[in-house]
């Protein structure tokens, strides 16, 4: 029996089908394979600049550390590389890019994040994992003001390296490119950081290339990978050891951008951008560093620049700028995404915030947050005048932030990933040893430079704390004098007020008392409308929250309903957005026939307020720098009506 080879129509069709199904397939595949690598590549500028940039100096603050003014040895030059191979397979790959980058809060990372996750895993807000989140987030404010400084600093010093003619330009060069840097964020990131991953990854073999050169001076260099060379120079070397080791930190400086910048790019392409190409071009430039300085000792001046042939110096000074420009623009960008993040916390009174992208949520752009830092970054740089120097300042910073993190990344795989105790322990133990020698090392600097972000750090924590208490206070205070809604009600349905049309909303922070702006409108007004609807902004635990879960409804009499608008801690609260989905719930929502109800409170301190008078002044002093209300909650202006009251705390 013989079988036919044509296929019948139908055949043809399934079969036709089937090819384009494979060919839909095939192209998916082939999309997401390119988009993919697109993050990738965006994660190489944004994710790694900080950390990329690190070869400037990190090697020769080491190596000064550990041999102070005499030549360095073999011995110091092996010990050091050691210690920073190794640091950054510990503090980088094993805990970010292994373990941390799994702790994802919706997808998104970084420190608030995780104070999140934790809050979520022990089902309670708790004292410590918040000072834990405030610490976090206080040193990465510190690390924001240090970055751009350091690393601008350490790539113009290049121009001396060659020709010290140049030398009194370095400082007003630093200043120039710093506040051309700061004055353009009002403009957004978005056209300047498409460049990021193509300059950055240009960074990275170039660093790769220039410390391949020089490895075969010295060989011998390569035993460093063994981790017996750093455990006998610490062993050895007692003080100094440590203080070595503070100086070796500037290398994992940056590191907390992996997790920060989670939500940007997703793990995947961090991860593999790490492994294939960030990691092997800063060992191999560092290695190469360690050779020259072993085969001409006196290039530990500035050894990075020294692996660069003359005629290429002035080329690799102008990429070196563009890179820690790029590093630079990721911090500030960091600081401004912490803030939001702070604000819908509780944390910070409401700043203004600009959207500088209509494609990218996270582009985003602080005027104030933006002043403060550059402030902050120009007296450090005339503070300090040298890398080297702003070196010091850097690093307790960084270690601060990263123990922050672990400790509540033990929080969160016990009890959110259900891990066994003994477990986390033994997974996490070694990096709460190494993270604590770190910053045990880094505060042996503190006279030098390191209280730099101790001091800024004790400012944010400080002014944390007392908006955090202060509203707390304030709180509770206007809830002794508030009316009950339901008693509020009661009496409305006995002796009803003269009505007028259209809808009323009064925002406020508790649902179950009447707002003080619908009891100052009864009182003085002596009207109500039509309807009436108690508004309560609620931020969630979670980066964001879907459309469904935005908006709850509870109609309570007649002309009053309750309205609940839940927003996630990254998002930005826009009220007449929110409200049109409760149309979905039934009501007819009409911007131009609603009124939005706001009081506006004058403060005076009190000396029964339970705060020392001073943070009394300094809690109505941040009350009164918070951005309006109006446009923190985007409400049209022309729909508003302020109500003023005057509280004593």
């Amino acid at each position: 029996m013989t079988q036919s080879t044509d296929a019948s129509p139908a055949d043809a069709g399934v079969q036709s089908a089937d090819r384009g199904a494979a060919d839909g397939q095939a192209s998916s595949s082939s999309h997401g394979r390119a988009h993919f690598w697109k993050l990738t590549l965006g994660s190489i500028g944004v994710v790694y600049g900080d950390i990329g940039t690190s070869p400037l100096y990190a090697f020769r603050e080491a190596v000064n550390a550990a041999s102070g003014e005499a030549i360095a040895t073999p011995t110091v030059v092996l010990g050091v590389l050691s210690m920073i191979v190794w640091s950054l397979i510990i503090v980088v790959t094993l805990k970010y890019i292994t373990i941390l980058l799994r702790a994802d809060n919706n997808g998104e990372g970084g420190t608030l994040s995780l104070t999140a996750l934790a809050f979520r895993a022990l089902g309670k807000r708790t004292f410590l994992v918040l000072i834990l989140g405030i610490v976090g987030a206080a040193m990465f404010y510190g690390s924001s003001l240090i970055t751009p400084a350091l690393s601008v600093m350490s790539a113009i010093e290049g121009l001396k390296t060659r020709t010290p003619a140049f030398e009194p330009f370095v400082l007003p060069l630093t200043v120039l490119i710093l506040v051309c840097l700061f004055a353009v964020q009002s403009h957004g990131t978005g056209r300047v950081a498409a460049l990021f991953g193509p300059i950055t990854a240009v960074w990275f073999v170039v660093i790769a290339f220039l410390g391949a050169l020089h490895i075969a001076d010295y060989p011998g260099v390569l035993h460093a990978l063994n981790p017996l060379y750093a455990a006998t120079f610490l062993a050895t070397n007692g003080w100094i050891g440590l203080t070595t080791l503070g100086a070796v930190f500037l290398v994992v400086t940056g590191s907390e951008a992996l997790y920060a910048d989670l939500g940007h790019f997703g793990r995947k392409p961090i991860q593999t951008a790490w492994i294939f190409l960030v990691l092997p071009a800063l060992l191999i430039n560092y290695f190469g560093q360690g050779a020259l300085v072993l085969s001409q000792p006196t290039a530990i001046e500035d050894p990075f620049y020294r692996l660069v042939p003359d005629s290429m110096l002035v080329p690799m000074v102008i990429l070196a700028t563009a890179a820690t420009v790029i590093a630079s623009q990721a911090v500030i960008t960091g600081a401004y995404s912490i803030t939001q993040q702070a604000i819908q916390l509780g944390l910070l009174p409401r700043f203004a915030i600009r959207h500088t992208s209509a494609l990218h949520y996270g582009q985003i752009y602080m005027p104030r947050v933006n002043t403060a830092l550059l402030v902050g970054v120009l007296l450090l740089v005339f503070m300090f005048r040298t890398s080297s120097a702003l070196a010091h300042a850097y690093v307790l910073a960084v270690a601060a932030t990263g123990l922050s993190a672990t400790l509540l990344g033990v929080i969160v795989i016990w009890r959110l990933w259900g891990w066994r105790l003994w477990a986390v322990i033994l997974l996490m133990a070694p990096f709460i040893l190494v993270d604590s020698a770190f910053l045990f090392a880094t505060l042996l600097k503190l006279v030098e430079g390191a209280w730099v972000p101790v001091l800024f750090g004790g400012v944010i924590i400080l002014v944390m704390f007392t908006w955090r208490r202060g509203t707390r206070i304030l709180a509770n205070k206007t809830h002794r004098t508030e009316v009950p809604l339901e008693s509020l009600l009661r009496n409305l349905e006995r002796k009803p007020p003269h009505r007028v049309p259209g809808t009323a909303v009064f925002l406020t922070s508790d649902p179950g008392s009447a707002p003080t702006a619908l009891m100052h409108n009864l009182k003085h007004n002596k009207i109500l409308h039509e309807h009436n609807v108690i508004l309560t902004i609620v931020t969630a635990d979670t980066p964001r929250v879907p459309e469904e879960d935005r908006v709850v409804m509870t109609p309570v009499s007649p002309h009053f309903s309750t309205v609940t608008l839940k927003f996630g801690f990254m998002e930005q609260p826009n009220v007449p957005k929110a409200l049109a989905i409760a149309r979905k719930q039934g009501w007819s929502f009409d911007i131009m026939s609603t009124s939005f109800f706001l009081s506006r409170r004058a403060l005076k301190p009190s000396p029964q307020s339970g705060m020392p008078l001073w943070q009394d002044r300094l809690f109505i002093g941040l009350a009164k720098s918070a951005n309006d209300a109006t446009d923190f909650f985007q409400i049209p202006t022309g729909r508003v009506v302020e109500v003023g009251t005057q509280v004593t705390l």
